[in-house]
């Protein structure tokens, strides 16, 4: 459905002529502000947040159809405490909160401020992008038919959005739930059931860690889109691709006469964070159960605060769309094969469960 969404609204956007059109600034920069070069709505919504659904879905049904039940098992509770939908219901006034959030704020108010008002009233307050481009290109797109496919995008937006945040509540309450069982090291050794165990708990934080790896991308595409409209670039490949040549040439950035408000840069900052939190909390649960097999962990880390220190550090210095470079690898990698030392620690286990 997801996929479905940005795919009708790529397609309606190509209907109205705005999937992909440029206007002269006022300093004579020829920008691309089309609705297809802009990642945070196409790359993001069509590859990521699909991936991201995805992963989330096969982990809640590994973690209730195989996971939880294995491991209530090998408890040293006495009970098997609550069940996974009172659990999931405890977390109403979380889902119910964010939803709110999500609708209002990233919704409502964020489309009123940053197209509504731009496209009624004028103003230089924000860059130029495909929602605002009726007001200096008006033989392009109307500012009525633009009022209504902004209204369209941000509702599915922030809808979009408020299923990013519910799917990380889901995966901060698999690792809660984690926790509530209960496991002992000491009596899962004497039980000869720590290495399945082990193979559980990991199969669970590689899920978590590709959640963790797809969340940063989207503030990745969000910060990226947001820093290239206040640029000089005439388009967002223009922009790396400058910044890498400049590096080869020793040159230093051009610098912009324009400053503009830049709300997706707070946005994404809470995207990140929020991915980060739910990643840390579960590597600090499984740790105390992983034992031995602690490395795979701090790869993870690794991963992780490499790709949000990519994050933070676009269009802050000459150079940087190298490291966002390095860091999109390394996560792209890291979701082909979360975890490295995988086989191995899948190895060790099966020799622990076997003596």
């Amino acid at each position: 459905m997801v996929f479905a969404g940005a795919s009708a609204l790529g397609f309606l956007s190509y209907i109205l002529g705005i999937h992909s059109a440029a206007y002269l600034r006022a300093d004579n920069v020829a920008k691309e502000v089309g609705f297809l070069w802009a990642p945070n709505w196409t790359i993001l919504f069509m590859v990521l947040l699909p991936l991201f659904f995805a992963i989330v879905a096969e982990l809640l049904a590994f973690w209730k159809g195989e996971a939880r039940l294995k491991l209530w098992t090998w408890s040293h509770t006495s009970t098997r405490g609550d069940g996974w939908a009172s659990q999931v219901q405890a977390s109403s006034l979380s889902y119910w909160a964010v939803f709110l959030i999500c609708v209002l704020f990233a919704g409502v108010f964020q489309w009123i401020g940053v197209c509504l008002v731009p496209l009624l009233e004028g103003g230089a307050d924000y860059a130029t992008s495909w929602g605002t481009l009726a007001t200096v290109r008006p033989e392009v797109i109307s500012v009525p038919l633009a009022i209504v496919f902004t209204a369209l995008a941000y509702l599915y937006m922030c809808l979009c959005f408020y299923l990013f945040f519910a799917g990380l509540i889901l995966l901060y309450t698999m690792i809660h739930d984690l926790k509530k069982i209960g496991l002992d090291a000491a009596a899962l050794h004497q039980t000869g059931s720590r290495g399945e165990v082990h193979k559980l708990c990991l199969r669970l934080m590689r899920g978590v860690f590709r959640c963790t790896i797809l969340g940063l991308l989207v503030a990745l595409c969000m910060k990226a889109q947001s820093s290239y409209l206040t640029s000089n670039a005439g388009n967002i490949l223009n922009w790396l691709g400058g910044d890498f040549s400049s590096v080869l040439a020793g040159r230093d950035a051009a610098s912009n006469g324009f400053h503009y408000r830049m709300p997706t840069h707070y946005s994404s900052l809470l995207v990140a964070l929020s991915t980060i939190v739910v990643f840390v909390y579960g590597s600090i649960s499984i740790r105390a159960i992983a034992g031995r097999f602690q490395q795979p962990l701090w790869t993870m880390a690794a991963v992780v605060t490499l790709l949000f220190a990519a994050y933070l550090l676009i269009d802050a210095f000459v150079g940087f769309s190298i490291l966002l470079g390095i860091g999109v690898v390394v996560a792209v990698f890291s979701l082909i094969e979360p975890g490295p030392g995988r086989r191995r620690s899948n190895d060790v286990g099966s020799k622990q469960i076997v003596s």
